[in-house]
């Protein structure tokens, strides 16, 4: 993936790129292209221990990344990781658009399915997770599935328009 941002602004830090400094606002986003995926947008986070590019990540308004490890009471919301943006780094986090998730398990995805986190996404799966604002675009193989998303979030619950 080559994303290359859309903005007037100069951005300093390429979507795909970790860095141990910050070059952006924690939080801001940008819109950026792809020649394959087309348009998403993106938020500047703090990374995580283990994270690799394609997994799935949870944040919080201090705008710090987190493995889903815990059932959640209130929604969260999720994000894609660009790169393996660990512990002690910033980078870019897709939040929609067409996105390349990383399979944590031999699953074959259908398109057009509704993703539940046991279903073997790239993130430590809690029983009975719901992800929110995401379907399958296609079944990209054994190591990831495209995802169209839309501002993702995680529930333990079934979330009523």
């Amino acid at each position: 993936m080559a994303f290359t941002s859309t903005e007037p602004q100069i951005i300093e830090q390429a979507i795909a790129t970790n860095s141990t400094t910050q070059a952006h606002p924690l939080g801001t986003i940008v819109r950026a292209v792809d020649a394959t995926y087309g348009v998403g947008e993106f938020i500047y986070l703090k990374g995580v221990a283990t994270t690799a590019v394609g997994h799935v990540v949870e944040y919080d308004t201090s705008w710090q990344t987190g493995l889903s490890t815990v059932a959640v009471e209130e929604p969260r919301p999720l994000a894609v990781a660009m790169s393996a943006c660990v512990a002690s780094e910033f980078g870019w986090y897709q939040i929609s658009g067409e996105s390349v998730v990383k399979i944590a398990t031999a699953v074959t995805f259908a398109a057009g399915a509704i993703i539940s986190a046991g279903a073997g996404l790239g993130i430590v799966p809690v029983t009975a997770l719901i992800i929110q604002n995401a379907l399958v675009a296609v079944d990209a193989g054994t190591t990831s599935v495209r995802v169209m998303i839309n501002r993702p979030c995680a529930t333990d619950k079934v979330v009523e328009a």
